[in-house]
């Protein structure tokens, strides 16, 4: 059996998933698209956030407080693809991912509460 020093350790190591989400609205469709290095951890940060009427992307909080929170979906949409080559860069590979999602989705607008030309990494 493990000790507790183990299970620490072993939780510490342990690789966390990275990749792009969306917070979608359901009712008019628009997203709130992010990227983090723990997408564990992003998820609940993100709804902690705009139930505490904290979030500090103002349209989205607004329509959250409008909507309710059964109006929206929070959901990943891709994980980075882990790779044992010396050469694999964790961020950069995330970049690239991002910018794959807001060419594909064009969350601005209209259309979602990005605003053009920001960073969409969270944590």
């Amino acid at each position: 059996m493990n000790s507790r020093k183990d299970l620490i350790r072993e939780y510490k190591e342990r690789k966390k998933p990275a990749g792009v989400y969306q917070v979608k609205n359901t009712v008019n469709g628009k997203v709130f698209l992010g990227g983090s290095l723990n997408l564990d951890g992003v998820l609940n940060g993100q709804r902690f956030r705009l139930e505490n009427n904290s979030h500090r992307n103002a349209a989205l909080q607004a329509e959250w407080k409008s909507f309710g929170a059964g109006a929206f979906v929070l959901e990943i949409l891709e994980e980075v693809k882990w790779s044992d080559d010396p050469h694999f860069n964790l961020e950069d590979e995330l970049t690239l991912l991002e910018q794959i999602w807001l060419e594909k989705l064009e969350p601005y607008g209209e259309r979602g509460y990005n605003e053009a030309g920001k960073k969409i990494r969270t944590v």
